[in-house]
């Protein structure tokens, strides 16, 4: 089976959640996006409060890794510390799958895939996770849901006009998750939150070369079999290349650069199951076969 990789850009579409083709679109919803509902009054508050659902119903419905589990201790060891950054609460879990991917939600919560943890070492690992937390931090992950939000016609008469988000069932929340994921940051955000990544690296104390060696990962990756895969999905988004030059032209500004060596990585037995993500609409595994 190919591995998917991350492009370090929260709920980029690289995740393999499964669209539901449920109809839940109304006409009083479709006359109500022809009128626009663009000028809705999206809070951080509704942003938090509608990505903690959805990302509830992710969590149900695919493989967490528990407390006792070695990708989940590992974690853990890495951000417990940082679970209170920058005024945002965090919380982290590990998905038990083999794709190569990361993405934070506007609420806070982090998760991290397995297929991730099996090819960065510790320090790569915090500076991808602190480019996530830059992606809320920065609101880019509020504004991707309200985007997520409004593209999946959520946003009826009523709603629009009371300024309230509506109450959403499962089935929606589970179409809120893949317009999400389909959802993808500017360069500008990207290159921002690549920055904050930076910061936080350095700000805590840790090698930052870290950060120019994952997008090297990424780079190398591009150049292999799935090279044409990401070619397609980085056209609105930074190379993985420039990305880490950027990062290097950092690190020798501020005197700090060396070639980075890649540490041991420990987790448990890499993951073998080769069960897809999936949102709450459809259970069965997204996977191909081998």
């Amino acid at each position: 089976m190919k591995k998917r990789i991350i492009l370090l850009g929260t709920l980029f579409a690289i995740l393999s959640f499964t669209k539901t083709n449920a109809q839940i679109l109304s006409d009083k919803t479709m006359g109500a996006l022809g009128k626009g509902v663009s000028g809705f009054a999206f809070s951080d508050a509704d942003a938090a409060a509608l990505a903690k659902q959805s990302i509830a119903e992710m969590d149900a419905n695919n493989p967490v890794a528990d407390s006792k589990d070695g990708y989940s201790i590992r974690l853990n060891r890495l951000f417990g510390k940082h679970i209170a950054n920058e005024g945002v609460t965090l919380n982290y879990k590990v998905y038990l799958v083999k794709d190569i991917n990361a993405f934070a939600c506007a609420d806070g919560s982090v998760r991290v895939f397995a297929g991730l943890m099996d090819i960065m070492d510790d320090n790569q690992l915090l500076a991808v996770i602190g480019h996530e937390i830059g992606h809320v931090v920065n609101h880019d992950t509020r504004d991707a849901i309200k985007a997520a939000y409004k593209k999946e016609a959520l946003l009826d008469v009523a709603s629009s006009q009371s300024g309230k988000i509506e109450t959403l069932t499962k089935s929606q929340l589970g179409q809120i998750g893949s317009a999400m994921i389909d959802s993808k940051h500017s360069r500008k955000q990207e290159s921002e939150a690549d920055s904050f990544s930076y910061d936080f690296m350095k700000r805590n104390g840790y090698d930052v070369n870290a950060v120019e060696s994952a997008f090297r990962i990424l780079q190398n990756l591009s150049e292999g079999a799935e090279a044409s895969f990401m070619t397609k999905m980085m056209s609105s988004h930074p190379d993985s290349g420039k990305r880490a030059d950027d990062a290097k032209k950092k690190a020798t500004k501020d005197g700090l650069y060396h070639v980075y060596e890649q540490q041991k990585i420990v987790n448990t037995t890499p993951v073998t199951s080769t069960k897809k993500t999936t949102t709450a609409t459809k259970k069965t595994s997204t996977a191909k076969k081998k």
